[in-house]
């Protein structure tokens, strides 16, 4: 593994850095401004558009997706790229198409769509002219473990009937989520993994009733889409929209759901290096009992133990990164899990030092710590609880260690 970023990387660094300091910082205060002239509005605000196409302009446009309908990075170079949208997470990665639940909907179509599919969907996706979401997640049972899932998909002649309630969907609530990759059972019948599939449902699709926005700590991300609750009664679709075939789905939730971890990880470094930079800051501004807080032990300590976790965490992604890229995601599943435990554990502990430094000020909205907060807080859920992925990496460790035995 080289440690040094390759020439493109280095480029396309250069190139991202210039597009957040010329457009995407500036534009912060603006995105705020709008967020509070939208109240109860779902969906982004006009400035996404202006970055949007800023970004295109550049070249800077779905940078995650690897072969010819991307950008054609590896992991690795996009692990550096993804870590600075990071800094600005509201902003950063729609702009340049990389936002999820969009990156992971649009790997699955490409990976497992049909010719005809592609065109409907992944198409207007890449182009940024819809957005999507996700439906795996369900209020009435233990999601964590997906071959709970509940919702029924059943076939009825050329169609196939949805019926069943979904729940946090990121991105449900935005009206442009034009289709939605439905999780749910074919056949209850057929062995544990083998009983899921998944279909494309277009969002107008009579019966799909989109309840409400779940909010989040308090916060209904209404620029991302909010997270919705969602009712599928009687939903018909054609049977052309199921995605690979009949008992794929958990499979294909397998596939989708890495690469997402990833780069949630990649992401949360940004945010934790940008934490830290207005930690010192704050520290410095501010004095306590007749000295600056930068120099107060406790406070050093902090900035210190920060920069050593933050080091610590990008060597690791940039190890799974790698072995994505060399021998598969299949090959990498130790460090995948690896990365989802002790990441957003990780930054957590970095933002809850970033927040006491501001004092009462990092509670408030004068400062973004506290949303950053709750955004990691609940990455500890997304794509599957800390404890699933410590059972799932303890039982491999104790399967190795017993098959020398």
């Amino acid at each position: 593994m080289e440690f040094a970023p390759d020439a493109t990387t280095t480029e396309l660094v250069q190139q991202l850095e210039s597009f957040m300091d010329e457009f995407v910082y500036p534009a912060e205060a603006i995105y705020d401004a709008q967020m509070e002239e939208r109240i109860g509005v779902w969906g982004p605000p006009p400035i996404i558009e202006e970055l949007k196409t800023e970004a295109k302009k550049r070249g800077l446009w779905n940078l995650w997706l690897p072969g010819e309908a991307g950008a054609g990075l590896t992991n690795v170079q996009y692990a550096s790229l993804c870590e600075i949208m990071g800094r600005s997470l509201h902003l950063a990665p729609p702009a340049t198409n990389c936002a999820a639940p969009d990156t992971g909907n649009m790997e699955t179509l490409h990976l497992f769509g049909t010719d005809e599919q592609k065109e409907q969907w992944l198409k207007p996706l890449l182009a940024g002219e819809i957005r999507s979401a996700f439906a795996m997640t369900e209020p009435a049972v233990a999601s964590s473990d997906a071959t709970n899932i509940e919702t029924r998909i059943e076939r009825d002649g050329d169609e196939y009937v949805i019926n069943g309630r979904k729940w946090f969907i990121s991105g449900a609530m935005n009206p442009n989520a034009a289709i939605l990759i439905v999780m749910g059972k074919t056949d209850p019948g057929a062995a544990r993994h083998r009983q899921q599939s998944m279909i494309l449902v277009p969002r107008d699709t009579p019966g799909v009733d989109i309840q409400r926005g779940m909010k989040v700590f308090g916060y209904d991300d209404r620029d991302h889409g909010g997270h919705a609750e969602i009712v599928f009664t009687d939903v018909r679709v054609p049977v052309t929209n199921i995605l690979a075939g009949e008992g794929d789905g958990f499979a294909i939730a397998q596939a989708r759901l890495g690469p997402g971890r990833i780069h949630h990880c990649m992401r949360a470094i940004g945010i934790a290096e940008r934490g830290l930079e207005l930690m010192v800051r704050r520290a410095a501004d501010r004095v306590a009992f007749g000295k600056p807080l930068t120099d107060q032990g406790v406070i050093r300590d902090w900035i210190a133990e920060a920069r050593v976790k933050i080091e610590q965490l990008r060597l690791l992604v940039l190890k799974t990164a790698w072995l994505m890229d060399t021998v598969g995601n299949k090959g990498a599943h130790t460090e995948i899990q690896a990365i989802k435990i002790a990441t957003p554990k990780t930054v957590e502990w970095i933002l809850d030092k970033v927040v006491q430094t501001h004092g009462g000020g990092g509670l408030s909205q004068d400062f973004p710590v506290a949303e950053w907060f709750a955004q990691v807080r609940t990455l500890r859920f997304a794509d599957g609880p800390d404890e699933v992925h410590k059972n799932a990496l303890a039982k491999r460790e104790i399967a190795k260690l017993t098959a020398r035995a």
